[in-house]
């Protein structure tokens, strides 16, 4: 998990207005962030399926968030793809 100072730099980093914490920006910033955790995880952890099925489901909302962004704002969205390394 992440610990709070880690989410808050995140959210600092992302945010589009000064109270900003759910926006999709901040939210695809954090999935990636517990999606390379889990990563890590799973190199240690082979066997961890239950965790495994988390990524993914978490994986597609991040897939769906920035399909999202794309539509709507695609500025914003080559931004964050190029800030956080996505291959998109």
């Amino acid at each position: 998990m992440l610990e709070c100072d880690k989410k808050k730099k995140i959210i600092d980093k992302f945010k589009v207005h000064e109270k900003d914490t759910g926006s999709a920006s901040v939210q695809i910033a954090l999935m990636t962030e517990r999606i390379n955790y889990l990563t890590r995880h799973f190199k240690i952890h082979k066997k961890d399926h239950h965790s495994r099925q988390g990524l993914l489901k978490l994986i597609s909302k991040r897939r769906k968030l920035l399909n999202y962004l794309k539509e709507n704002n695609i500025k914003q969205y080559q931004e964050i793809v190029e800030k956080l390394n996505l291959r998109k």
